[in-house]
């Protein structure tokens, strides 16, 4: 399995010229498991990358040593391992100042899921506080599941794919458990509507600006718009046009954090075409204008929807421990440190090589 990245400039496929580096997993052969896990050092130079960029993919890791910290969108992480992490499709993240950074990267394709599809949602409520400090037990409990996941890959033995999953899946399960979610998300309906208002928030959740309408994501799913609109309301008790204004923020404020785009290329990125209308749209939902908030962006640590620094996870619920809150600078000094343009990379570099 290799690793692809869109180096900067370069028409990735996720919004033309100057767009946020994508890193995607590339499947040679037709039977072959969209999944892999290794090392730091086998994984390869991606796995400790200092720039932001993105994935298509998820990815999971286990971080068992090192120093520096761990940036995801807008939160700041600092290492005090053990750390359980999370990364779905479409999320920004980097290594900041990352050294003697050791333990284990599990990656897949959301195709990877096919046996326990609930566990898309648990997975994107993981990406919410995506970071997670482990204590004695429940470090010792992830220790284990992760070399069998890492011993059934190195294996390959006949089965290994639905085995992988298996395990897969009960590490993401009590990963839920410890951070006091539930197995099966909730709000989740029952048969169709369920699977709908679902695809829609994988959309929107994608960074694609083809899809930040109501109507294209109905299209995409294949329903109405006022049977999305039903779907959506049901399961989250919100309509669908405030999500996909979220989603619109949400990716602006990526932007205007992690690259030197211009506000002007920052607002056709996410679907204006009238610079100045996309300002008026982003002071109304943040309360402050694009310029501001580039300004004044600051990387932090933050726990949950509250903040409260770093989430310490114990063997039996999750609480939200002090203290991990280091905020970073974040403005122009560091912009150009980030700025995509300053990337230099390989084109391919081989992510795992299976014994």
């Amino acid at each position: 399995m290799r690793g692809t990245t869109v180096l900067p400039g370069e028409d990735g496929g996720t919004g033309g010229r100057g767009a946020l580096p994508m890193h995607r997993l590339e499947v040679p052969m037709p039977d072959a498991v969209p999944f892999a896990i290794g090392t730091f050092d086998t994984i390869g130079p991606m796995s400790r990358a200092a720039f932001p960029h993105r994935h298509t993919f998820y990815e999971i890791v286990h971080v068992t040593a090192g120093r520096g910290a761990h940036v995801t969108d807008l939160a700041r992480w600092p290492l005090r391992p053990p750390h359980l992490g999370f990364l779905t499709p479409g999320q920004v993240h980097h290594w900041e100042g990352a050294t003697g950074v050791d333990g284990s990267v599990v990656l897949f394709t959301e195709d990877f899921l096919i046996d326990h599809p609930d566990d898309r949602q648990l997975l994107r409520r993981l990406g919410e506080r995506p970071w997670h400090t482990l204590d004695e037990r429940a470090a010792d409990r992830t220790a284990r599941l992760v070399a069998d996941l890492h011993e059934e890959y190195g294996r390959g033995t006949d089965g290994h794919p639905s085995v992988l999953r298996a395990l897969l899946h009960v590490l993401v399960v009590r990963a839920a458990r410890l951070y006091d979610a539930h197995p099966v998300a909730p709000g989740r309906l029952p048969g169709r509507p369920g699977a709908v208002a679902e695809e829609f928030t994988r959309l929107i959740g994608r960074g694609d600006p083809a899809l930040w309408s109501v109507g294209a994501c109905a299209a995409a799913v294949g329903v109405s718009a006022g049977h999305l609109a039903e779907a959506v309301k049901a399961a989250t008790g919100r309509t669908p046009g405030q999500l996909v204004r979220e989603a619109r923020v949400h990716e602006a404020k990526r932007l205007l954090a992690r690259t030197d785009l211009t506000v002007r290329q920052v607002a056709g990125r996410v679907g204006f075409g009238d610079p100045a209308y996309f300002c008026r749209f982003f002071r109304r939902e943040t309360g402050a204008s694009p310029g501001d908030f580039r300004r004044g962006a600051e990387v932090r640590g933050g726990g949950g929807a509250a903040g409260g620094g770093d989430a310490r996870v114990s063997g039996g619920r999750g609480a939200a421990g002090g203290g991990g809150g280091e905020g970073g600078d974040g403005g122009a000094r560091d912009r150009g440190a980030w700025a995509c343009r300053d990337i230099h990379h390989d084109r391919r570099v081989q992510s795992i090589v299976r014994p």
